[in-house]
């Protein structure tokens, strides 16, 4: 008889799976695997990317960055959210470890990730007391934003808006502006 593989898993044990080209996630030890994103997906990374990235340059509130990544809040969680803000002082210490706070954590919606990133994922961020948790549904063409104390989402069809703690104008993306053509 073979050994049944665990059920419950660390952020330890999810580091010392093998680098297969999935990307590996546990929640409260409850494993999330994911394939290589479709091409949509990556579309919308680089254009929320090329938003932030300047807009943040502007304003030294953080420092924008995307998955692959390990940010872990406990033993059983880590998690890779595809585009991330750390702030500042936490960015210039380049060791994931250190990386504890999150200004902005972004989903965008695969087939395969609408559950974690809608119910589990979601919980862990407001859990861990994120401000800003904005998920993109491409094929609904709307962003769904997150605070810790919401229980439903606030649904935005035209523009996501962000204006974190320090920095003098909000961001505002056209959702038109960063979602493919149809």
């Amino acid at each position: 008889m073979g050994m049944a593989a665990p059920t419950y898993y660390t952020a330890d044990m999810v580091r010392a799976l093998p680098q297969d080209g999935n990307r590996y996630e546990t929640v409260h030890g409850e494993l999330f695997v994911t394939r290589a994103p479709r091409y949509a997906h990556q579309y919308v990374i680089s254009e929320l990317v090329g938003r932030l990235h300047p807009y943040l340059r502007r304003h030294e509130v953080g420092q924008v960055l995307t998955s692959p990544a390990d940010i872990s809040w406990a033993p059983d969680v880590l998690v890779q959210p595809d585009v991330f803000v750390v702030p500042v002082e936490e960015a210039r210490t380049l060791d994931w470890s250190r990386i504890q706070t999150l200004l902005l954590a972004i989903e965008v919606l695969s087939p395969s990730t609408q559950r974690s990133d809608r119910f589990t994922k979601r919980r862990v961020y407001q859990e861990s007391r994120v401000p800003w948790y904005w998920i993109l549904d491409i094929d609904g063409r709307v962003g769904e934003i997150w605070t810790p104390e919401a229980t439903f989402p606030a649904i935005e069809r035209e523009r996501l808006v962000w204006h974190p703690q320090g920095a003098t104008e909000p961001l505002v993306i056209a959702l038109a502006d960063i979602l493919p053509r149809v």
